[in-house]
């Protein structure tokens, strides 16, 4: 039951980074393309203030007085997510997501997960993270030359 649980959250947030990434490639290109994340942050912080009591009280003053410095954190992990995306994919197109993909997979699951939260990880693991490594070259190599 974990694993249904877990891809039905992860096809949430794959479905929600697809149509994210549509916006910040389908968008106008204006002078200044950051005004189109303030834009769809609104939104999204909108979303979640609409949503956030359908999963129980919001003690916000609580959650700053115990939380603020993972807050802050979340929040500059956010802001990059966002930059990130919007200077990715502006120029280079949705099909560079399978560098972010790859690179995010690599630094969240080494950094994050086995360097700060010291979660162990299995031999699949393992060969899916050195897949993921191997992938970022030919990658990187087509994308600077062309097509081989």
């Amino acid at each position: 039951m974990k694993i249904r649980s877990s891809l039905f959250f992860a096809l949430i947030a794959v479905f929600g980074n697809a149509v994210f990434t549509a916006g910040q490639k389908k968008a106008v290109v204006v002078e200044n393309t950051r005004s189109f994340i303030i834009i769809s942050l609104l939104v999204c912080v909108s979303l979640i203030i609409l949503l956030a009591p359908l999963f129980g009280p919001t003690n916000y003053t609580r959650v700053i007085k115990e939380n603020w410095l993972w807050a802050v954190a979340s929040g500059v992990g956010l802001f990059l997510t966002y930059l990130g995306f919007n200077l990715l994919y502006t120029p280079y197109g949705a099909s560079n997501y399978i560098l972010y993909a790859v690179l995010s997979i690599i630094t969240t699951s080494l950094i994050v997960g086995v360097g700060i939260f010291e979660e162990a990880l299995n031999f699949y693991h393992w060969v899916v993270l050195v897949g993921s490594i191997k992938t970022v070259i030919p990658f990187t190599i087509v994308n600077s030359v062309g097509e081989i």
